[in-house]
């Protein structure tokens, strides 16, 4: 695809979040979700959590995805495959690979540019789990989620709108995000 052409597709998907889900980091567009199960945190897998912030647009489909999870596998199976080890889904920040591209642009004011270096995450749209086994450079060869057991997983993330970066791309397997 010529550059020209991957801009105008980058700049209309972007303004197509901004539309929707207003300015990154706004703390009036987040809300906290119930977990029906509880999550462990990643880094610190002596932490567990019962509720997500996320923005109040995309939490029914989390929630809903979360609570078709427990049904599909039950806690047992969740916390044995690592359903449970959540990465994060609020982290306002710019992609893996674009922090001086947006820290210059920021410096220079040019904040749509800035935004365009944003990762979902930023609109808290994403979601990232089990991040140990799922890095962002893996592949279906390596990537847990890649295996048959998470094709249920993966039918209810994307039955809710929610697409993986490994199932579309085939690198960083924890993510998850909502269509634009």
């Amino acid at each position: 695809m010529p550059t020209e052409t991957l801009s105008q597709l980058k700049r209309l998907v972007l303004n197509q979040i901004l539309n929707k889900y207003g300015a990154p980091g706004d703390q009036k567009n987040f809300t906290a979700i119930d977990l029906p199960y509880p999550m462990i945190i990643a880094w610190d897998k002596k932490k567990k959590m019962n509720k997500m912030v996320c923005h109040k647009l995309v939490a029914p489909n989390f929630k809903n995805a979360f609570v078709q999870i427990l049904r599909a596998y039950g806690p047992e199976e969740i916390h044995r495959l690592g359903i449970n080890l959540y990465g994060g889904c609020l982290n306002h920040r710019p992609k893996r690979g674009n922090e001086a591209k947006y820290a210059d642009a920021i410096s220079k004011g040019k904040l749509e540019l800035a935004c365009s270096y944003l990762s979902t995450h930023s609109w808290a749209i994403a979601l990232d789990l089990d991040p140990e086994r799922n890095t962002l450079r893996e592949t279906a060869r390596t990537a847990r989620f890649a295996r048959p057991e998470y094709k249920k997983m993966i039918d209810i993330f994307y039955n809710n709108d929610i697409l993986g970066y490994g199932p579309e791309r085939d690198f960083d397997w924890m993510h998850w995000e909502i269509s634009a």
